[in-house]
């Protein structure tokens, strides 16, 4: 009997380029691009320094970048770099509906290290980053939603599989090698929520850094005859079986090669979790149509998902990336600050008394339309000091698959978040991303900002 990993792994071994539909090429360089960027902003975070110490400490000798350095070190440490950058300060893309995935911070690292190391052409990346999107997606969206539930942190629990698919796929592994590189993957998932509920959020970058790191390390044991349990996935002891609860089975593989889910491609625009992108966004329109301040308000109410009220109702965050967890902060942020500058997400805004003031005065109730193919759907309420009530009710945010963000936002986006590196220069990078598929080779690019 043939078991998920296989199947997917059959898949990603035998995916040719010209097999994508050139819809699927041009979002998967959409996610590449948003990656590169948000990578680059991530090494500039004070949460990184730490990780890139570590990474030229012990990496030494490689081929590797690491994002918005100067450094090169060995595939796996590079892979733990840029995979802690990618998702360092909340700006990392996600897919629509939630699978509980990072498709960008989880694949970009270990194909990027991978792709340098063996002097991969474009084609082939993308053919790799294609290849891991969709396994990464279904295997992701087996677990229905549940792991998070249950306390774990789901990109941590999915990115060593996704990473050992785009790693595997460029290292040339067999469908074999590639059964056992997502064998070994299952044993390297991790990541605990408990810094959502006591602080010490910069651990919850390290999940994507690692999860990065494992791909590789999976896929270089597996190419090494290293091996892996093919029932990974839904066997007794498997994936779905420890991390889930009610998960569906039949989803690991369906659609695979037809329904193609990286066109489900979300990108964020403020450095918040997703959960807070509606509200925020509702806010933003509140402010801009009524003239509203922030002192003018007295208070507001958001009526969410279940998920907003069991994970995100945070009114007393304690550092920065739990701030940024926090939707009733975000929220309060917006009513002062423009949050599309990632800058604002700080200390000095973490400890303004009247923004902490009218965090605690952001109430979190269930929406009660509420869907499964939109739980992102807010209705925010804002009461002003002068007894009136102003309501906006959004299902969709400017970067969602319903509002694709295009070329245009996406540079706007890539320019401003690495405007401080690049220090005036043009963004040659982004011009050549967008032109991926015609690199001879990877390595060859210029990776600088």
């Amino acid at each position: 009997m043939t078991t998920a990993a296989q199947t997917l792994a059959d898949f990603a071994v035998n995916l040719r380029f010209d097999q994508i539909p050139e819809e699927v090429v041009e979002r998967a360089k959409d996610c590449i691009i948003d990656i590169v960027g948000v990578c680059a902003f991530g090494s500039t975070v004070s949460s990184s320094r730490p990780v890139l110490a570590y990474a030229e400490k012990y990496g030494q000798g490689g081929r590797s970048t690491i994002l918005g350095s100067t450094l090169n070190v060995y595939a796996p440490m590079a892979a733990l770099a840029n995979g802690v950058f990618a998702h360092s300060f909340e700006m990392d893309n996600l897919v629509s509906p939630s699978v509980g995935v990072h498709p960008g911070a989880s694949l970009l690292p270990p194909a990027l290290a991978v792709a340098q190391e063996v002097g991969a052409p474009g084609r082939d990346f993308i053919t790799a980053f294609v290849a891991g999107f969709e396994v990464l997606h279904r295997i992701g969206d087996a677990a229905m939603e549940t792991p998070e539930k249950l306390g774990f942190h789901s990109p941590g629990l999915t990115g060593p599989f996704g990473g050992a698919v785009v790693a595997g796929r460029l290292l040339k592994l067999n469908v074999q090698q590639m059964t056992n590189a997502l064998g070994i993957a299952g044993s390297l998932s991790s990541g605990l929520l408990e810094f959502s509920k006591s602080g010490g959020g910069t651990v919850k970058r390290m999940h994507l850094g690692h999860g990065a790191q494992s791909g590789v390390m999976a896929a270089m044991l597996a190419r090494d005859d290293f091996a892996g349990p093919a029932t990974v996935l839904e066997g007794k002891l498997g994936y779905l079986q420890a991390f889930a609860r009610d998960a569906d089975v039949g989803r690991l593989t369906a659609g695979l090669g037809a329904v193609w889910k990286t066109t489900r491609l979300m990108f964020k625009r403020y450095s918040c979790h997703i959960t807070a992108h509606v509200p925020v966004t509702a806010i933003l329109r509140l402010k801009c149509r009524y003239g509203v301040l922030g002192d003018d308000i007295a208070g507001v109410t958001v009526s969410g998902s279940e998920k907003m009220l069991s994970h995100h109702n945070i009114p007393e965050p304690r550092d920065v990336a739990m701030a940024q967890y926090s939707t009733p902060f975000c929220v309060a942020v917006a009513c002062y600050l423009d949050p599309r500058n990632p800058s604002v997400f700080s200390e000095k805004t973490l400890n303004d008394g009247v923004i902490r003031d009218l965090c605690r005065r952001v109430k979190l109730e269930l929406r009660k339309e509420a869907t499964a193919q939109n739980l992102l759907a807010s209705r925010v309420t804002i009461r002003l000091k002068n007894g009136r009530e102003l309501v906006e009710e959004i299902e969709h945010f400017p970067g969602m698959p319903q509002q694709p963000l295009d070329r245009v936002g996406l540079r706007e986006k890539f320019e401003t978040i690495t405007a401080d590196l690049r220090q005036g220069r043009p963004t040659t990078l982004f011009d050549s991303l967008a032109a991926l598929e015609r690199a001879p080779n990877i390595g060859a690019l210029s990776w600088s900002f």
